[in-house]
């Protein structure tokens, strides 16, 4: 059995339309999870089964689509989540900049890294997470730690294209 929390505004996401994002995940997972309204999760099962729900569960609290989150399931897929106060500080000012940042205008920055990488981005909250097969998820937070470190747009995308086209 696991217990976690997630934000009191996912747990909408986590249930799904009469209860079919739950479902699916424990379908999948072949677990039962046990929701509160203040976000309290309760996760049943076999040990392994629990440790992948539990993933699975927090990448849906961390804002991920709980379809995108079911890839890790796949034992080649991990989740990383980086905290943007620990690179701008208590600064409001600083952490909605580099948020704006992150995103880039219309989302730009975001899909670009995305799509050199392979992996799913989201920025909620106070987090930047990532899923994605490992290889391609470090690629990814070296890029977003990068941008977190003010480096500009186009040096982060030339670092991603030549880190891709090593690995091929």
């Amino acid at each position: 059995m696991q217990e976690l929390s997630i934000p009191k505004l996912r747990v909408a996401v986590l249930i799904g339309t009469k209860g079919t994002a739950k479902k699916k995940i424990e379908n999948a997972t072949k677990t039962k999870i046990t929701i509160s309204k203040e976000g309290d999760v309760i996760i049943e099962g076999e040990s392994l089964d629990c440790f992948v729900t539990e993933k699975v569960v927090r990448a849906v609290g961390r804002g991920f689509n709980p379809d995108v989150a079911l890839q890790l399931k796949n034992e080649d897929y991990v989740l990383e989540v980086l905290k943007i106060t620990d690179y701008v500080g208590k600064s409001l000012k600083k952490f909605v900049r580099i948020k704006a940042r992150l995103i880039g205008t219309k989302g730009k920055a975001r899909k670009v890294i995305e799509k050199l990488t392979k992996t799913s981005i989201v920025i909620y909250g106070k987090t930047v997470s990532i899923i994605g097969k490992y290889e391609d998820v470090i690629d990814a937070k070296e890029a977003v730690k990068y941008l977190l470190e003010g480096a500009p747009h186009g040096n982060v995308y030339n670092f991603l294209e030549g880190a891709v086209s090593k690995r091929k």
